[in-house]
């Protein structure tokens, strides 16, 4: 995980004339947070040759549009503090009023980008579980989160993001909320007493090359090579392909060969299964630390488990922690949930006429693609 100190600015959503060129990147919007201390660049499009004035905290600012419509302006000697409101207003050449553009609900602090993988990605509401107090209770106006996704583009450095939004820390945006990104402002903001703005722009899975400037790379001939070769536009497109083929080639082939779905008249979540001649194992625990060591395909688990009378009748909730990599279970052979990535806490619901009083059966079967599968310990 990376927490990267920026003087970027946010982007905010807006509304303006349909006659009116002047548009604002997505991170320039209402909510954002400004960097203090620094010269902040504010930017967008317009007609050229288009005035541009802003007004912002007793300050006022002019940009001219380029040829290309490109304008941009410094703003500097920035102090924490907020809210405030920024008023961009732009002519035409010929002076005449041509749009107005409010954004509102602005603070200044620290603005911090939360880049890297799915350690990053994983959202605070992903481990409601063990902050349930933090959860509900989490309402701070000055910790703010601009959320989006990192799209590959291998020929053009695009000049804005497809989507994206500020939103505050709050019981609402938990879903969103970057959980290492939240606790590291929740920290500065405790110490500091300054509005903090995280920027969540990661993408699990991937490289540290990918996170280098094409400039950069070319120190790296291997790397460089690559990036080329991505820079074919139907490069992407077969890789893609390739491994689509690959990946569903390996599922239909698993499925094929799972015993639990040879025989029909009794597959294995089957709670009437002789189960006599299965091995035994402990969980949570992973595969590699059984006879069966590193494999990939299929495991299936069974449990018996005894219910009391005061239970049945009433809806339930299976929580099975964390599995590697996907998985599926049932309950007295029906089929309760299943979830097919290894960071998902399994959390099922279970229906209020499915367990009886006295024995009940869980079953669960596993799926590992690589590494090793199995439920992970302490999780």
């Amino acid at each position: 995980m990376k927490l990267i100190k920026t003087i970027l600015l946010p982007f905010f959503l807006f509304t303006t004339s349909t006659f009116c060129q002047v548009r604002l990147p997505k991170l320039i919007s209402d909510g954002m947070v400004l960097q203090r201390d620094a010269k902040v660049e504010i930017w967008g499009w317009a007609s050229e040759n288009e005035k541009i004035t802003i007004h912002f905290n007793n300050s006022i600012y002019h940009a001219t549009a380029d040829k290309n419509g490109d304008w941009e302006v410094m703003l500097s000697n920035l102090k924490a503090g907020g809210p405030y409101i920024m008023q961009i207003v732009t002519r035409t050449p010929h002076g005449d009023a041509s749009n107005s553009i409010t954004i509102n609900d602005i603070v200044v602090g620290d603005v911090w980008v939360c880049s890297g993988q799915s350690n990053m990605g994983f959202s605070l509401g992903s481990a409601r579980d063990l902050y349930k107090d933090e959860i509900e209770h989490m309402d701070n106006p000055y910790i703010r989160q601009f959320s989006t996704f990192p799209r590959p583009n291998f020929n053009n450095m695009e000049n804005d993001f497809k989507f994206g939004r500020w939103q505050h820390a709050d019981s609402k945006s938990v879903r969103s909320l970057t959980a290492v990104g939240y606790f590291f402002a929740k920290y500065l903001y405790e110490k500091y007493k300054v509005p903090i703005g995280l920027i969540n722009s990661n993408m699990g899975g991937s490289s540290a090359e990918a996170w280098i400037s094409e400039e950069s790379i070319k120190s790296f001939p291997i790397y460089y090579e690559e990036l080329l070769r991505f820079k074919d536009p139907g490069y992407m497109e077969k890789i893609n392909n390739q491994d689509n083929e690959r990946i569903s080639n390996w599922n239909k082939l698993i499925r094929q060969n799972d015993e639990g779905y040879k025989n029909p008249q009794q597959t294995w979540f089957d709670p009437e299964l002789n189960t006599s001649d299965w091995d035994t194992t402990h969980v949570p625990g992973y595969w590699t630390d059984t006879k069966l060591g590193y494999m990939n395909g299929v495991v299936w688990y069974r449990k018996e488990i005894n219910v009391s009378s005061d239970m049945v009748g009433k809806p339930g909730i299976i929580k099975l922690g964390r599995i590697f990599d996907c998985d599926t279970v049932f309950i007295n052979g029906k089929f309760v949930g299943s979830a097919g990535s290894q960071y998902a806490q399994r959390e099922y619901k279970i229906p209020e006429d499915l367990l009886k009083e006295g024995s009940n059966i869980i079953v669960v079967r596993d799926i590992s693609y690589i590494r090793h599968g199995g439920f992970v310990p302490g999780k």
